[in-house]
């Protein structure tokens, strides 16, 4: 009797215990395990982490960290890290934040414009994926992969395409890259290349073209006028006299681009630059800054017209008077100095 007693009293300390490991095993696992306000937190895990360096960035944001580390081990994620960003939602248990970060890498939408060199392009990439600038301006600058798909380092620029796009955070520099010549593959579909092509143009040198145009107007509904007035240049074999492309020459002459420069001198127009428009006929060798897509479009759709001069319109800034003839030109022109002599603008 008394030996039943006791195994009695072992089973039932027995399921006690078992019940008790259970209940410790379902906390770890089924309870909430967060700590912020927010409805939702974000990780981003780098390529080469170790569980301790994810550990790191969870401790803002879990209550308990010692159950989140038994179930990872539990899980098999400790040894099996993966890059990314990742979703930690308001209220989550150890098993759905572990379930997040095996699997739940998410993308992050990359944007950039008006970039004027692949260095300035790398940098504002850099802030926005996982890697630095230096290995993505090494990859754009790659020659063999320029030579490959027929760019030139004159006109590398024009593979990269301006917009929004979905990527994931930790993608590589030569995958960013392929899928930028992917999307530049994309955007000259047969109607665009049809257009160029009717314009005696090939796609880089209508990005060209498209840069200057960007820069002389920032309304987009004025750029296929301008577009039509170089376009006219272009065909009657007159130089196009861009100030933007000597803006360019001499930034790329003294290697500083973030210099800012107003105002074009006359002993600027003689700086000895292919990119000197008022030196040399046609167009540069390449585009003098990354165009908007409005751009592009404005030199594949032009207004047509006569006009072959404009100027500044200093009565509705932001805008130009255009004209047919120089002397025209000319009399829209003596407005525009007197005004931003007013200004003292001397550089």
């Amino acid at each position: 009797m008394y030996i039943k007693k006791i195994l009695w009293i072992i089973a039932i300390a027995g399921l006690l215990a078992g019940g008790f490991f259970a209940y410790m095993v379902y906390t770890a696992i089924f309870t909430p395990n967060t700590k912020f306000n927010n409805a939702e937190a974000f990780v981003y895990v780098a390529s080469d982490a170790s569980f301790s360096e994810v550990k790191t960035n969870l401790e803002p944001l879990l209550k308990d960290m010692e159950s989140f580390e038994a179930v990872a081990k539990r899980k098999g994620y400790t040894s099996n890290i993966k890059a990314g960003k990742y979703r930690i939602g308001k209220g989550m248990n150890n098993n759905e934040i572990v379930n997040s970060l095996r699997s739940g890498n998410i993308p992050v939408k990359v944007s950039f414009n008006n970039q004027e060199t692949l260095a300035m392009l790398a940098g504002r990439i850099a802030v926005q994926i996982e890697p630095d600038s230096i290995s993505l301006l090494n990859a754009f600058n790659d020659t063999a992969f320029l030579h490959e798909n027929n760019f030139s380092d004159a006109t590398k620029l024009a593979m990269y395409i301006p917009n929004s796009y979905e990527f994931f955070w930790n993608t590589s520099p030569k995958q960013f890259r392929a899928r930028m010549l992917k999307e530049y593959n994309r955007f000259w579909n047969r109607e665009r290349l049809k257009k160029a092509e009717a314009l005696n143009l090939k796609p880089a040198e209508v990005v060209t073209l498209a840069s200057i145009v960007h820069k002389e107007s920032a309304k987009v509904d004025e750029r296929p006028r301008v577009a039509g007035v170089y376009l006219n240049r272009l065909r009657q074999g007159i130089l196009l006299q861009a100030d933007p492309t000597v803006i360019y020459a001499l930034k790329l002459h003294s290697g500083d681009f973030d210099q800012v420069i107003k105002r074009v001198l006359y002993k600027d127009l003689e700086l000895d630059s292919p990119y000197n428009t008022y030196k040399y006929a046609g167009l540069p060798p390449g585009p003098i800054a990354m165009p908007d897509i409005s751009a592009i479009d404005a030199v594949l759709n032009p207004e047509k017209h006569e006009y072959l001069y404009f100027v500044a319109n200093v009565e509705r800034f932001g805008y130009h008077k255009f004209a047919k003839t120089l002397a025209q030109h000319n009399r829209n022109k003596v407005q525009y100095i007197r005004w931003i002599n007013q200004q003292n603008i001397n550089r």
